[in-house]
């Protein structure tokens, strides 16, 4: 791990991929980048009515992984001063934007993603944590986020798609699938100790899939 600069950790809604990020980062004493999705003011308001501000809520989530992404960069925090970890590769905000707009809106944004992701790092390696949609409403509901509650089925499966479809269509990435309908890393020492072993192997570019 330590041969890493950069190592997102990504999932679907509920998949648990904060919790891993924090676990690696005080295992291996890397510096931690979280989203702060719970202050986007329209989070809520999107789950409510979600063709009404789909919009202004990717741009605010755009620009706030953006603003940390290049803070990062920035205030003498680069890269190759040790490992980094954070919980989500900015491409997921255009992944959700795909499923999120429609039409002119949708272009409009891709515009502006690709002039903002033009600077940005890329992670060596992105460990997805992959859970069947009715695990990540179980999760869902046991962490107990109010505005969360209302998330579809066909939502969470729309974006499970969009990933591996993206992993897909860019064989230069490295991706560690974790299969984790079956773990509970956060509860179980052991379900955690097994993705830490596993993760220390080297990875060829592509998907490689992990079961514990």
């Amino acid at each position: 791990m330590n041969n890493y600069q950069l190592i997102t950790v990504e999932g679907n809604t509920g998949a648990g991929k904060t919790s891993l990020a924090k676990m690696l980062s005080e295992e291996y004493r890397a510096r931690l980048v979280l989203e702060e999705f719970v202050d986007n003011p329209f989070l809520p308001k999107f789950y409510a009515e979600p063709e009404r501000y789909a919009f202004t809520t990717e741009v605010f989530f755009l620009l706030d992984r953006h603003k940390q992404l290049k803070e990062l960069l920035h205030k003498g925090q680069q890269l190759k001063d040790g490992l980094t970890i954070t919980d989500y590769v900015l491409n997921k905000t255009l992944l959700y934007a795909e499923v999120n707009l429609k039409g002119d809106e949708y272009l409009l944004f891709k515009r502006l993603f690709e002039t903002l992701y033009a600077d940005l790092p890329r992670p060596q390696l992105l460990v997805y944590i992959h859970s069947a949609v009715p695990r990540l409403i179980q999760n869902i509901r046991k962490r107990g986020r109010g505005f969360e509650q209302v998330v579809r089925p066909e939502y969470l499966q729309q974006v499970e798609d969009l990933y591996f479809n993206y992993f897909k269509k860019n064989p230069q990435l490295t991706v560690a699938v974790i299969e984790a309908d079956d773990l509970d890393f956060v509860g179980n020492k052991s379900h955690y100790e097994g993705i830490r072993e596993a993760l220390q192997q080297d990875f060829e570019p592509g998907v490689n899939r992990i079961r514990i």
